[in-house]
């Protein structure tokens, strides 16, 4: 199958190493510079270790046309909607293709709504993944990649999926809102804790001060979203920090690289909601606005 992957980020390069292995694989990167040194280099991934190079096609994202069976969208959530914009000028026609989206958080269900686009799929990234240089990337630790159908039908999706085992597992949901949602508990508690307190993901529960701002955390924004099964919610937060407890936070990366996050997508929904709801969440807010104030004064940690 004819896959184009639009972002080079650590997730980008990431599926584009696996997913070459059965498809035919091209990265649409943000600049010329970062293609031509995938077309130069190849793409190289580092597992336990252990460096491996593939080749795989790569193209600044001006010269994507809509011309692959499938396009995955892994770029970040705040850059959803400059991406969007150029989707529907640079699509051959409007309404057609099929998409991917890898977005943390669930602020960008509104922007898949607005693609008049007949199969639309959304996926919830459990892996580590680190980008150490424009063709590289280090896969720190494995996991799954859960995906549903947000509009459409799953056939090519399915097709999509079918080659993959226990190296680069998938998991097809019956509801995407759900599988968004796990994720998203996961992201709002562990990523504004360890971005603020400057720590790895494991310090959360090894450090019993911190377990229990992670605990008061979780509270507020279980409080906020209603969760079903709140305790299941609440071992998949321990136990994702147990499985990463040597990573350090996308959100940390982020914030020590003085980039933007996507805690608008993440944390600002759960604000979101809150205020909705007229519910009291002061550590959420709180952390938010910590966040926020890191990405107005560009700080690096």
């Amino acid at each position: 199958m004819k896959i184009g992957i639009i972002g080079g980020g650590s997730i980008g390069l990431l599926f584009g190493y696996y997913l070459q292995s059965y498809h035919h694989v091209t990265i649409f990167t943000h600049s010329i510079e970062q293609a031509e040194a995938i077309g130069a280099t190849k793409l190289t991934c580092v597992k336990n270790g252990q460096p491996d190079s593939v080749p795989v096609g790569a193209h600044p994202f001006v010269s994507w046309s809509g011309a692959d069976e499938l396009t995955i969208i892994a770029v970040k959530a705040y850059q959803l909607p400059a991406v969007l914009e150029q989707i529907k000028l640079k699509s051959k026609s409007p309404g057609t293709g099929t998409f991917l989206f890898l977005q943390n958080g669930m602020g960008h269900l509104r922007w898949l709504d607005q693609l008049p686009a007949k199969d639309i799929y959304a996926g919830s990234v459990e892996h580590g993944a680190h980008r150490t240089g424009a063709a590289s990337v280090t896969h720190n630790g494995t996991g799954v990649t859960k995906v549903a159908v947000f509009r459409g039908s799953d056939s090519l999706l399915k097709k999509l999926i079918a080659p993959f085992s226990s190296e680069f597992p998938f998991v097809l949901e019956d509801n995407v809102e759900e599988m968004l949602l796990s994720k998203l508990v996961v992201n709002a508690v562990i990523n504004p804790l360890t971005a603020v307190l400057n720590v790895r993901n494991g310090e959360l529960i090894e450090n019993p001060y911190y377990h229990q701002l992670l605990q008061n955390m979780f509270i507020e924004i279980n409080d906020v979203l209603g969760l079903h099964d709140a305790d299941s919610h609440y071992q998949n937060v321990l136990g994702i920090c147990k499985k990463t407890a040597s990573n350090y936070s996308s959100m940390l990366s982020d914030i020590k690289n003085g980039r933007m996050t996507e805690i608008d997508s993440i944390l600002g929904y759960v604000v979101a909601e809150a205020e909705r709801k007229q519910k009291e969440a002061p550590l959420v807010h709180a952390f938010f606005q910590c966040i926020k104030g890191r990405e107005y004064g560009g700080e690096e940690l």
